[in-house]
């Protein structure tokens, strides 16, 4: 209301200041939660990131990336909402990392015409990984027989309950050089004449921010109300844009709560969900 009535003025008798929109777009990434953990994915940021490129005034929208990656699906759909978003509303997009942005977060991050990050922050990580584990001997110790019926000859393919066959592992491995691809083109892409001429940069390494800016996979280490001062004058605001709560407290599109029958199995899958979260964050020594 207090906005209204202050458009509604002649403007020599405005205060004028600039009013930026900031989106933090934080946590692994991933299609859904669990009853441990709330992922990154584009449901539960589409109504931020859409009322942050709605503010007509704004000069610009800051991302704010916290993210060790997580689902390509997520990460690409997450980019490519916001640079439709950029496209349409034409709006600058400047993106700060956190601790990291790696993997499918240095994916996000692309989708900044501007990538800042601390000089001790974590980025890159340009690479595809798929990880589980295999137990056909802790069955054959527990007496357990493995039954699979299947129409179709590679229906189980990577079971986890049987032995691993090479041919499962060299299809696997083709699918990852795939994804791979499709994420080292959209770098070279959107990092055009900024990216160094090293190799190692699509090798999966991950770097400091400081070594991140040598490379070219980001364009400055800053502070982003520093920055954003810098660029648009003392008086500016940043103001922080959520999705919508709800009566629980979650972001609306946010996780469903089990049944009664499925609370332990909630729980123990959550319990695994957060050991895989915590693997992802120790990677990069969070």
């Amino acid at each position: 209301m207090a906005g209204f009535f202050r458009r509604m003025l002649p403007k020599r008798f405005r205060k004028e200041r600039v009013v930026v929109p900031v989106v933090r777009l934080s946590g692994v990434i991933a299609s859904g939660g669990g009853p441990l953990r709330q992922s990154l994915n584009l449901a539960g940021v589409s109504q931020a990131l859409e009322k942050a490129f709605d503010m007509k005034d704004a000069p610009a929208v800051a991302l704010v990336i916290n993210s060790p990656g997580g689902s390509p699906v997520q990460s690409r759909m997450i980019y490519n909402r916001i640079r439709d978003l950029a496209q349409e509303k034409r709006k600058k997009v400047l993106v700060f990392v956190e601790d990291v942005a790696a993997s499918g977060g240095y994916m996000i991050a692309l989708a900044g015409d501007e990538i800042f990050a601390d000089a001790t922050s974590i980025v890159g990580s340009i690479g595809v990984v798929s990880g589980g584990f295999g137990f056909p001997e802790l069955l054959k110790k527990l007496g357990v027989e493995r039954r699979v019926y299947t129409a179709g000859e590679n229906k189980v393919i990577l079971d986890p309950f049987q032995p691993e066959k090479e041919k499962d592992i060299e299809y696997l491995k083709s699918l990852q050089l795939e994804i791979h691809k499709v994420f080292i083109d959209m770098v070279r892409e959107r990092r055009a004449g900024k990216l160094a001429a090293d190799e190692t940069v699509f090798s999966g390494l991950f770097w400091t921010g400081g070594r991140g800016l040598e490379l070219g996979l980001i364009d400055g280490l800053a502070d982003m109300r520093q920055e954003l001062k810098k660029r648009f004058g003392d008086k500016t605001k940043l103001e922080l844009v959520t999705a919508p709560r709800s009566l629980f407290g979650r972001r609306a599109p946010g996780i469903s709560l089990p049944g009664i029958d499925n609370v332990g199995a909630g729980l123990a899958a959550g319990l695994a969900e957060a050991a895989e979260e915590k693997a992802l964050w120790g990677r990069y020594g969070l």
